[in-house]
């Protein structure tokens, strides 16, 4: 059993040239701890959070100081009572956990049944995936609640009902989890980046109630509530404070607005007013005039706005977005400019000098292998094809994310030189001469294109010149995504379809079955799908094709009293992956975890663990790509095979390649299938011959929106066999088998060598 897993993704930023830098580096800080069992009498003090300071310390402080905590270790002396017994202390999963390390904002947002399906569907869109978590409270649930939002309704639509109910929830629930509460309305466009660094720069300790500050109707008293249309923020510690008076002011303090009733019920019984700066950090926000355009907006009010207020419709949230995106986009290359003449600076002052300043500046200096087996190759490219393909082939047509890749490059390559070189030239690309690339894993993807270019004057004159270029595309984004939690003790349901043409290797599939499975007590069960055509079906009460393979499994059942090895018989003329996929899924459980066989698949212990840890329930599928073996009368002719190369051992890898044609194999869950197959059932009504052009894999891709895991498996390791390509499948599906028997003929060497002693024995 392991810990849950996380995925390190690296995301390319926009290609550089000409010395423009446009990303950042950014390291990544990893921790690792053991758990365990410990007498240390210290380890409640951190399961509680006090590593420093009590909790009740901490808040006394930031009530009694001027607002600036110092905070002080405290030295906890380790001691032994002989006479208390012993104690298991109970270590925590996550470090996270035992430290009391919380997140540090959650976005509550108001919204109303009317609104729900547009102004806060709007803002989902626009802050969800910024904020750790976001929640939408509602008086009444519409009858339709939208997709990839979480909804709470309280079943009361009056204002300060509202409030008061979505307080007493975010304290009850995630009052121990958060340090930073933001509240507001759906009419309200929120800059996420900007209030999470604001939050990053305050205290969680402290009591703070802070937004844009007015006044109560009538103005008589200083103190102030925060608008909740600009939204404004509530710490933690104040939330703790507040919850044992929320019933009280619900039923002393009577406002129409819930604003006003928060701010009152705060100022009663917590004597605090809402701020809009405290220690110099300032909660910025603005007020955006009626039949306004966000385009033409240019107040440095505006563009430093926190939160914007009110808005009317969805489509000027997004407006909105796209405006505050742009500003930000072009502050982020204003301190991207600035940091490089920083650098360029500095580098005087280096031991390197001038010349130690490596090209984009900023980013790291290119990869110096120690070796000649870490050099990186590259790769050499025209705008047709690549030369540097995954089969070894010499050339090969680009297509696909190469051709993307390469047009984007030579657009942007184009358009970096006009700005350089305009008003004086403008340059019109003819065509790629000479095109090269690779990838360095310190800094990112690095092309150098030789360029024929159409120069052009001012006074209209003309010239074709080369012009060579060099472009990087950096790394500057890592993302963390959190896998969901996996165990490798989940039972395995192998599923092996047999047809009358496969017969002969179900022996040697069911012996290695035995030997990796029951013999070791493996958690796996199997189930045989016996496919008979029409003709064997109608003579099989005289003449079962599949008897021997029945005795084979009585014979396993005897010699293993608790193992029971069903089979189920179909008959049909095209045994389709998804017409037995349905047979086989509507008798197992929706939890079940299927590996869909083969019977070339010789099952073990390593890939059935790789099966259960790739094969994510509501997640991922995972469809393996096994090891071919290649054809012995080609590998070896006239000559005998070795031990070592006719063994099933890992030395076999060397005499054959990933077949990348089959789909055969598939882990998954039946409830993912069960869900692709019901989101099929509109197509299949207009044809229902569907069914017979697709298999499992183009289920999954086609209908089911999760992860499609492909990868090699070196544990699925099968022998030479020219598999039978049925013409009634699909054409797609017929082709990938034709071109699967094919390249598993032999190498190019090998095949090579093959036609050559042909045309040697020929010619003599």
């Amino acid at each position: 059993m392991r810990l849950s897993s996380v995925l390190a993704l690296f995301r390319p930023a926009l290609p550089l040239i000409l010395g423009l830098s446009l990303g950042c580096s950014l390291s990544l800080l990893m921790v690792s701890w053991t758990q365990g069992d410990t007498d240390d009498s210290c380890g409640d003090e951190l399961g509680n959070g006090r590593l420093f300071m009590g909790r009740g310390d901490a808040q006394r402080d930031s009530r009694d100081g001027a607002g600036e905590e110092d905070f002080q270790p405290r030295i906890i002396p380790y001691h032994k009572d002989p006479n208390k017994p012993h104690k298991k202390v109970l270590r925590t999963r996550y470090i996270h956990t035992e430290l009391g390390i919380r997140e540090r904002l959650l976005a509550g947002v108001l919204t109303s049944r009317a609104t729900l399906n547009t102004l806060a569907v709007a803002v989902n869109r626009t802050i969800a995936h910024h904020f750790h978590r976001t929640f939408f409270f509602t008086g009444l649930r519409s009858p339709k609640v939208p997709h990839g939002m979480t909804v709470v309704a309280h079943g009361d639509d009056r204002p300060v009902w509202l409030m008061y109910e979505t307080v007493r929830h975010l304290h009850r629930h995630y009052g121990s989890d958060y340090d930073w509460f933001l509240i507001s309305q759906d009419d309200t466009y929120i800059q996420a980046n900007r209030l999470t660094e604001l939050v990053g720069h305050l205290s969680a300790g402290q009591d703070l109630y802070m937004g844009r500050a007015e006044e109560f109707i009538g103005g008589e008293e200083k103190a102030r509530y925060c608008h909740g249309g600009y939204g404004y923020l509530l710490s933690r510690s104040l939330l703790a404070r507040l919850q044992p008076h929320l019933d009280t002011c619900r039923n002393d303090i009577l406002s129409v607005r819930p604003d006003e009733w928060l701010g009152r019920c705060i100022i009663d019984y917590l004597s605090l007013s809402c701020v809009e700066v405290h220690q110099e950090m300032t909660y910025r926000y603005f007020e955006l005039g009626k039949n306004a355009d966000p385009e033409r907006e240019d107040s440095i009010q505006f563009k430093n706005a926190f939160t914007v207020h009110p808005i009317s419709e969805p489509n000027l949230m997004y407006r909105l977005h796209k405006r505050f995106s742009q500003i930000e986009l072009e502050r982020t290359y204003q301190q991207i400019q600035h940091l490089q003449v920083q650098i360029n600076n500095l580098s005087d002052l280096t031991p390197e000098g001038k010349a130690g300043v490596t090209w984009p500046i900023g980013i790291n200096a290119p990869f110096k292998p120690k070796t000649r087996f870490e050099v990186i190759n590259w790769e050499y490219f025209t705008e047709e094809h690549i030369y540097s393909c995954i089969d070894s082939s010499p050339k090969c047509e680009m297509r696909g994310a190469d051709r993307a890749d390469v047009n984007a490059v030579l657009e942007i390559a184009v358009e970096r030189l006009n700005e350089r070189y305009q008003p004086q030239l403008r340059f019109h690309k003819r065509r790629l001469l000479n095109g090269y690339r690779r990838f360095d894993p310190t800094r990112g993807m690095e092309y150098v294109l030789d360029l024929a270019l159409e120069a052009y004057t001012q006074k209209g004159h003309s010239q074709v010149i080369a012009k060579r270029v060099n472009l990087l595309r950096p790394l500057s984004a890592v993302e963390i995504i959190p896998m969901p939690y996996v165990t490798e003790a989940t039972r395995v349901q192998v599923i092996l379809p047999v047809t009358a043409q496969d017969q002969d290797f179900v022996g040697n599939f069911l012996d290695m079955y035995v030997m990796n499975t029951l013999d070791t007590h493996d958690n796996v069960l199997l189930t045989f799908l016996f496919i008979y055509d029409p003709f064997d079906a109608q003579r099989v009460s005289q003449t079962d094709v599949f008897a021997g393979i029945k005795a084979m499994i009585g014979e396993v059942e005897k010699r293993y009293g608790d193992v029971k090895i069903p089979w189920i018989s179909v008959k049909t003329e095209v045994p389709s992956q998804v017409k037995l996929m349905d047979i086989i899924s509507k008798k197992h459980p929706v939890d079940t975890l299927f590996f869909l066989a083969s019977v070339w698949t010789e099952v073990n212990a390593d890939f059935l663990n790789r099966c259960r840890m790739n094969a994510i329930s509501n997640w991922q599928i995972f469809f393996p790509i096994h090891f071919q073996e290649y054809s012995p009368a080609v590998m070896y002719r006239d000559q005998q095979p070795s031990a070592a190369s006719s063994s099933f051992a890992s030395e076999s890898l060397r005499d054959g390649h990933f077949d990348r044609q089959v789909f055969d194999e598939a882990c998954f869950y039946n409830a993912d299938y069960m869900t692709a197959r019901t989101k099929m059932a509109a197509d299949i009504l207009d044809n229902e011959e569907l069914l017979e052009s697709m298999d499992v894999y183009d289920i999954f891709v086609r209908y089911s929106g999760l992860h499609v895991f492909r990868a090699v498996e070196p544990a699925l390791i099968q022998k030479y066999v020219r598999r039978a390509c049925n013409p009634r499948f699909s054409e797609d599906i017929y082709h990938r088998c034709v071109l699967s028997n094919l390249e598993g003929l032999g190498s190019r060497s090998h095949l090579a060598m093959a036609i050559f002693e042909q045309e040697q024995a020929n010619s003599t």
